[in-house]
């Protein structure tokens, strides 16, 4: 059993920055891809970063240059979050997949961790 768990979270003003990291545990060797979701209340849950490896990645267009997903290793993965929005908030999810190089195809799901920033 996989377990994927958040930190990072947590309130903060407009324009500053903070931290998500994603720890996997459990029986597997490594992940594939990693991403990070965030769902806004009432909204759909929309995929923010994702890495492929160690080397591709890809971002939803708000936060591009703003955010960066990166890893650690292959059970870990970061989501650095610069100059933060009233509207970047959120719960944040880490995904993972054992093997597919699309998260959209996620094999574990983190519980979430939130991400409030005032105006």
């Amino acid at each position: 059993q996989v377990q994927l768990v958040e930190s990072g979270g947590g309130l903060i003003e407009a324009g500053g920055s903070l931290r998500l990291s994603c720890a996997a545990s459990g029986t597997i060797d490594g992940l594939r891809a990693m991403g990070w979701y965030r769902q806004a209340p009432g909204q759909q849950r929309e995929l923010v970063a994702s890495i492929v490896g160690f080397g591709r990645t890809d971002y939803v267009d708000s936060v591009k240059g703003r955010f960066t997903i990166s890893r650690d290793d292959t059970k870990t993965v970061n989501l650095r979050m610069n100059s933060l929005k009233p509207e970047d908030t959120g719960v944040y999810y880490c995904a993972a997949t054992a093997y597919l190089d699309d998260v959209n195809h996620a094999d574990y799901w983190g519980q979430g961790t939130q991400v409030t920033v005032s105006s």
